[in-house]
């Protein structure tokens, strides 16, 4: 069965066999236009292999200062990556966008598609800058396939979602075909719109709009957007959860979220971890001592974080402001 956000998807018509259950969903329009468009679809830390300051200029250097921080991490870590600390978060979104168009435009050569998947929170204030020249001209919008880490089990018009988030902040602004945005059922109560959105992956995979990790057996995901709460916790994983542990499924849902709302649907880690690229965007001084926790030091519990979980198959890069690594 193709689920429900697959169904609609104006490339797949023709691939899609259509039952009388399908949902068909609408996208948000913001509440002022009272009216809808009817076509959205819908471990340890990774060693840093370098850490750079980025400056208002934005020069990048060598940070010395911090070579006990890196020390720490090198020692505590495993696999490989990247952490770049910025003096602002406007250096850190230029950064992130230059970052984000270059991916975009690697992938959209090699596979003619790119597949990205957001997060909530400060995160999609952080991409403010792709709508800006050059990227609003360079980038090939139409190679684009956006999926959600995690997302509250609300309507769309809902000041808790995920996807209204994201379409005032971002989707409106940029020319992605409509079919090729993936929202949850959010007529479905948690548990099936899991499944739903799981049967949705795994039709997109066998038909290679998403990749597939061999290694893993879990889609291959060309670039997950990730922000992370001032306790740790990424996507709807949060510090000491059983979901945190759950290691068969792709998508799973959560009815007891230490945050409101109680209802969510969130990634899984053996999904997660299987990406090509992960950002790691972090910005505040609100959020520093998850950071130094993150880092290998701050805390005596032995315990990870779910941050300290998040060790991609591909590559990991940390965006943090000056705010964000104030501790380190």
């Amino acid at each position: 069965m193709v689920c429900s956000s697959c169904a609609l998807n104006a490339n797949m018509c023709s691939l899609v066999i259509r039952l009388p259950s399908v949902h068909r969903l609408q996208p948000y329009v913001p509440l002022k236009s009272q009216a809808f468009v009817p076509k959205l679809l819908t471990c340890s830390l990774n060693r840093p292999g370098r850490i750079s300051v980025i400056r208002e200029n934005p020069k990048k250097f060598d940070c010395r200062a911090k070579s006990s921080m890196a020390e720490t991490a090198t020692e505590k870590g495993k696999g490989k990556g990247k952490v770049e600390v910025f003096d602002s978060e406007e250096v850190l979104a230029v950064s992130l966008a230059k970052y984000t168009a270059d991916l975009s435009e690697k992938f959209a050569k090699q596979r003619g598609s790119f597949t990205v998947v957001l997060s909530g929170g400060s995160l999609i204030k952080s991409l403010r800058k792709l709508v800006e020249p050059p990227y609003i001209e360079s980038v090939d919008w139409s190679k684009w396939h956006v999926f959600w880490v995690d997302e509250r089990v609300v309507p769309k018009d809902h000041d808790d979602s995920n996807y209204k988030l994201a379409y005032d902040g971002f989707l409106s602004k940029v020319p992605i075909p409509p079919g090729n945005v993936y929202a949850i059922n959010d007529a479905l109560a948690a548990e099936r719109a899991a499944d739903d959105y799981e049967t949705c992956l795994k039709h997109l995979v066998k038909i290679n709009i998403i990749d597939f990790s061999q290694a893993s057996g879990f889609p291959k995901f060309d670039l997950m957007l990730l922000g992370m709460g001032p306790d740790g916790h990424v996507a709807s994983l949060f510090p000491g959860h059983p979901l945190v542990r759950e290691n068969k499924q792709w998508v799973t849902h959560i009815k007891d979220s230490p945050k409101p709302p109680l209802e969510r649907i969130t990634f899984t880690f053996p999904v997660i971890n299987s990406s090509a690229n992960i950002a790691l965007v972090v910005a505040g001084e609100g959020k520093s001592q998850a950071v130094n926790v993150a880092f290998g030091s701050g805390s005596q519990s032995s315990d990870l974080l779910p941050v300290q979980m998040v060790s991609p198959e591909g590559e990991l890069t940390w965006f943090l402001d000056s705010g964000a690594a104030s501790k380190l």
